[in-house]
């Protein structure tokens, strides 16, 4: 009866002795699926500004266009398989997610029209100061990034630099475009930390649904104010707004929304540099543009400086 006992009482501890060596084996698949889902979305965002140069219609009725499609494409999903979450969202989590829709809007909204306000150089090197700002609200929120982190922020937005290089304008109007650039970074930043947080308890379908309608909503009415024509487009037109859809939307920003939850707002605002080199080669292969001759060591740096935010941020969780 005893030896019985203390079989059975010893069964959960080899259980748990067994169990712990797979775990030694594979440390952090989640992380690498993670990673790989970043990679996509990174390809997928960076056909963003190619797309966005290709297409013959008002910046505003391509950022809304994107969203529209998005939510169309999301529809059947969220009101089946995700219906009962979408309804039971919690005040909270519902305000957040249309907070961070609000954002991405603004995002949009600014970014867009500082193109043709300002250089695409000054434009890109400002609205890509978003993991900079990220790591900042999150220092004033209580945490207390690693000083890799920092390391990893800045060392991955030289990169930026390099490839843009530093190409300020003292006239008025491209100083506005500067402005509305940096601002779009900011936004960003507040998407990205907003989405996080949502996601800690909502779905990936859920999240992006009711932020990509809020965007849809808020965009539609900008371009209703400053009359962007919504419609009267080719067909040509029409199939890059699909691709555009699918790529940087769907492919780009839902991804986006689906692996912050895991790598955390650090890794996947400072991995969105990536966009920019990431474009220029994109250019250069569809558009026939040469890619400047830093291209490839401004995307070395700023996969140094991601992989120092990496480093920081497994070692925080060791410990």
């Amino acid at each position: 009866m005893t030896s019985a006992r203390t079989r059975r009482e010893a069964l959960p501890k080899a259980g748990g002795a067994i169990s712990q060596p797979r775990a030694d084996l594979h440390p952090h698949p989640t992380v690498r699926t993670d990673l790989f889902l970043l990679a996509i979305a990174i390809s997928g965002i960076s056909l963003s500004a190619p797309l966005i140069a290709a297409t013959a219609a008002p910046a505003l009725a391509i950022a809304f266009w994107r969203n529209a499609m998005a939510v169309g494409a999301l529809s059947p999903f969220a009101l089946t398989r995700h219906r009962a979450e979408l309804f039971s969202l919690g005040r909270r989590n519902l305000l957040l997610a249309v907070a961070a829709g609000a954002l991405l809007a603004v995002h949009f909204g600014v970014w867009l029209p500082s193109l043709q306000m300002t250089s695409v150089a000054s434009s890109t090197a400002l609205v890509t100061t978003t993991p900079i700002w990220t790591t900042l609200l999150m220092r004033l929120r209580g945490h207390r990034p690693p000083a890799l982190v920092w390391a990893g922020t800045a060392l991955a937005f030289l990169g930026v630099v390099i490839l843009t290089g530093v190409d300020l304008s003292l006239s008025s109007r491209a100083l506005a475009g500067d402005a509305l650039a940096l601002f779009g970074g900011m936004t960003a930043a507040g998407y990205v930390l907003l989405g996080a947080e949502v996601r800690r308890t909502v779905g990936t379908v859920t999240y992006s649904y009711v932020c990509y309608g809020t965007t849809t909503v808020l965009l539609l009415a900008a371009c209703l104010v400053s009359g962007a024509s919504l419609g009267g487009y080719d067909g040509g037109t029409w199939l890059k707004l699909a691709v555009l859809t699918v790529t940087a939307q769907l492919l780009g920003h839902s991804l986006i929304n689906r692996v912050v939850k895991g790598l955390g707002p650090s890794i996947t605002s400072t991995a969105i540099l990536l966009e920019t080199p990431g474009a220029a080669l994109i250019a250069a292969l569809w558009l026939g543009q040469t890619p400047p001759a830093a291209s490839y060591p401004a995307l070395a740096v700023i996969m140094a400086g991601l992989g120092l935010v990496i480093m920081a941020d497994r070692a925080a969780k060791k410990g």
